[in-house]
């Protein structure tokens, strides 16, 4: 007789793998208190630790992206002044 597996949902994930995380109660009280193997738990904390970094790192992406838009503008306005100048120089001699 197989076992049906059950889904859990990212923020039961996300409680379980936070509450491993602080340390308060060992992986294995959290396992039996969870109904969930303790290796699984172990996994949801890893990638918590690993990810986490992630999400700090998304509002850096903003102001990379608004940084990019800055540089943008400002090389187009930089190539339309070349060719001002350029204009002008030609106006100048003839």
């Amino acid at each position: 007789m197989s076992v049906k597996r059950k889904r859990r949902n990212a923020k039961f994930k996300f409680e379980v793998a936070l509450e491993a995380a602080k340390g308060q109660k060992t992986v294995a009280e959290l396992a039996s208190e969870h109904q969930l193997h303790p290796s699984q738990i172990s996994q949801w904390k890893r990638q918590l630790l690993d990810e986490g970094e992630r999400l700090f790192r998304a509002g850096s992406s903003r102001q990379e992206r608004d940084q990019a838009l800055l540089e943008t503008e400002l090389y187009e306005q930089i190539g339309r002044l070349k060719m001002e100048l350029e204009w002008l120089k030609k106006k100048v001699t003839q």
